[in-house]
């Protein structure tokens, strides 16, 4: 080969290289596939993680894997992330040590309990956390092996490292809502009819004033494969945003809002945060009333759609009497 091929070939090779990086994930090695995590299963120091909860474990689950509901027993029954003190009891408890690297799954359906894992993991300092791509469901497809046989781990030592930027308070939210702090980026996870008022699931429906954009979690993962869309797909939704700027999701309960948040640490936003109280704390607040735009209180759509179930239910229930040969119901 001359020195001219040689050369073309090395630039051709650092233009290949650059580009990969120029429109891949900034911080890959935070997501795993399947044939990573089949590597590192045996691995004494790895920790496999099942987000789904006991009753989806038991059914199937990826062999080795041991399980928590990230989602419910890592927060309180209201959804809030529990205290440092607690964590650090029960992820000890459950064999995960500060040493130990640890990968979440969850599968296409319960791909957020995975994301709640995530968060807390990393909120509370644990610089060695995973997630597991597309989780069960990509493992299946595949065609790696499940289980059903349980797997406990021997308690460890987990202490936290709690990284207070990570974490978004009310306090934050309604000085943003009020103007008093600006420059900070708010994404708003919840779907459009969410955002716009128009379904509420709290006593008042709208949105955070100063929002920057709605990105409803929903239309940045494949909801067939379980699987997160490919970093250039994500751009067009965050490509507005700036990657310096202090970045909070948010959503109902900050459980869809640790999707954006994976997203945002993969796509290398500095300081990304979970508002974790989200919607159910301030769209609930009464006294004082935290600032809301668009501000809705009946949900009129879930009012009508309960009127329709309501019809449907009483005529099969008039249908039921009939085919029992039953007197038909009187109104009162």
């Amino acid at each position: 080969m001359s020195k001219k091929s040689l050369l073309a070939l090395v630039m051709m090779v650092a233009f290949v290289a650059i580009s990969a990086n120029a429109y891949g994930w900034a911080n890959p090695d935070l997501l795993m596939n399947s044939d990573d995590v089949e590597k590192i299963a045996a691995k004494p120091d790895w920790v496999i993680l099942d987000c789904r909860g006991k009753e989806a474990y038991g059914k199937e689950h990826i062999p080795g894997a041991i399980v928590l509901d990230c989602r419910k027993d890592l927060r309180d029954g209201t959804e809030r992330v529990l205290k440092p003190a607690q964590l650090e009891k029960i992820l000890g408890n459950a064999g995960i040590g500060n040493d130990k690297n640890v990968v979440v799954y969850g599968d296409a359906k319960d791909i957020v309990h995975a994301s709640v894992g995530f968060w807390i993991l990393e909120y509370m300092g644990h610089d060695k956390t995973h997630f597991l791509d597309g989780g069960l469901t990509e493992w299946k497809a595949a065609g790696k092996p499940v289980t059903t046989e349980p797997k406990t781990l021997p308690p460890a030592t987990f202490k936290a490292k709690v990284v207070p930027s990570r974490y978004s308070s009310t306090d934050e939210i309604v000085k943003i809502a009020k103007g008093e702090t600006k420059g900070i980026q708010v994404i708003d996870a919840r779907t459009e009819k969410e955002y716009n008022g128009k379904e509420s699931r709290s006593l008042r429906g709208g949105r955070v004033p100063n929002t920057t954009i709605n990105v409803s979690h929903e239309l940045t993962y494949d909801k067939r494969t379980g699987k997160l869309l490919p970093e250039k797909f994500l751009e067009k939704s965050y490509g507005s945003l700036d990657k310096n700027k202090r970045t909070v999701g948010l959503c109902q309960t900050g459980s869809r809002s640790t999707l954006t948040y994976l997203q945002l640490r993969l796509m290398g936003f500095k300081d990304p945060a979970n508002y974790d109280d989200s919607w159910i704390v301030y769209g609930n607040s009464v006294y004082p009333p935290y600032p809301v735009e668009n501000e809705q209180w009946i949900n009129m759509e879930g009012l009508v759609k309960m009127s329709a179930d309501i019809k449907k239910l009483k005529k099969e229930i008039a249908d039921l009497r009939k085919e029992l040969n039953l007197p038909p119901k009187e109104e009162k």
